[in-house]
């Protein structure tokens, strides 16, 4: 896995790319580059959503959206009855099929699924253009009311993974939200500048505000975000699946980062929070100051995967995660089958997170 693993990353969190690639080698050339650039600086490029056009709406494998963009729809629901529903958010360059294997394994257990292809992603308007914190939050919340108007008589769950994840905190805990049953957040990406070193906000600020459009990419980083190289080899092959990124996009990115860092105190509903031992693109430490800043920590289950990667919901031991979602949602007051779970102190939990980081 080593080379092979690390030639077919990059898609989920190029975050990286940027905030870590050669920091040591490179970082005084781009000062030099900032001075040369900062006089004719240009801004972060937003591709906001366009004027309000029609009523959104929810088809078989579409969700349009108010500003009339279609967002493709993945579905997963066998033919036995259910008793949940779950919406499914994709990471940071990837797109809703993530979801295609725990989707199906979810059905078999009486969980409707959904996942949408968020904007500038996946099978989308103008893949790679960013659209801005409010437009994915903007566009869950929709979603949403739309899934509770078709199951009335069903819980609907949020499931976010990296980026998802900081999709479902932000939106969630926002003023009028629509109710909903409790939170799934998987590896979440609230890597926000509270918790990043200075060097690596200085970075990313005077990359956005003068080369915003250059593409990067995760060559030569020797992260592994999962164990399944098979799957990373499809991944890699799928047109769908973002290889090279604008920096705007990354910086884009932080921001709704750092909007989910600050939400998480306000979690109102049950949360399953699911993290990897082995995870090398969302930091230990953000995810235990997340933890510490909950206000309600007896809402918050977490379950910690010694064999883990930041794609749990893909890697070789999935059905392992699966399943412990699969169990919080049908009985929610069980242990967990993995035995995964922490107890629910936010200090221990950090104190673990912690220890496995500097081993």
């Amino acid at each position: 896995m080593h080379k092979l693993t690390t030639q077919y990353y990059m898609f989920d969190s190029p975050l990286n790319s940027i905030l870590q690639f050669r920091i040591g080698n490179n970082i005084r050339v781009l000062f030099i580059l900032a001075l040369v650039l900062l006089g004719s600086a240009c801004a972060p490029m937003i591709h906001k959503p366009g004027s309000l056009m029609q009523q959104p709406s929810l088809e078989d494998r579409s969700y349009i959206t108010a500003d009339g963009i279609i967002l493709p729809v993945h579905r997963w629901q066998s033919d036995s009855t259910a008793h949940s529903v779950i919406i499914a958010l994709h990471g940071f360059n990837d797109y809703g099929h993530f979801f295609n294997d725990a989707g199906e394994f979810l059905a078999e257990r009486g969980i409707i699924s959904y996942a949408y292809d968020q904007r500038g992603f996946g099978d989308t308007e103008k893949p790679g253009l960013w659209a801005g914190v409010d437009a994915y939050l903007d566009d869950l919340q929709t979603f949403v009311r739309l899934v509770q108007q078709q199951h009335a008589d069903l819980p609907v769950y949020l499931l976010g993974e990296s980026m998802g994840g900081a999709v479902v905190l932000a939106a969630s805990s926002r003023a009028g939200f629509p109710d909903v049953a409790g939170l799934i957040l998987s590896a979440p990406a609230v890597w926000g500048r509270a918790v990043m070193p200075w060097y690596h906000r200085w970075l990313l600020a005077v990359s956005a505000h003068t080369v915003p459009h250059m593409h990067v990419t995760g060559s030569g980083l020797k992260i592994i975000p999962s164990d399944n190289t098979d799957m990373l080899r499809e991944l890699w092959k799928d047109p769908l699946v973002i290889k090279k990124t604008r920096i705007d996009a990354v910086y884009g990115v932080v921001n709704l980062m750092d909007t989910a860092l600050q939400a998480s105190a306000d979690i109102t509903v049950p949360v399953c929070l699911l993290y990897g031992e082995r995870d090398q693109i969302i930091p230990a430490n953000a995810v235990s100051t997340m933890l510490e800043s909950i206000r309600s920590p007896e809402l918050v289950r977490t379950a910690l995967y010694a064999n883990g990667y930041h794609m749990l919901l893909r890697d070789l031991e999935a059905e392992t995660v699966w399943t412990d979602i699969a169990n919080w949602i049908i009985q929610p007051d069980h242990p967990f089958p993995s035995g995964a779970e922490d107890i629910a102190s936010a200090r221990l939990f950090k104190n673990r997170l912690y220890s496995s980081a500097t081993e």
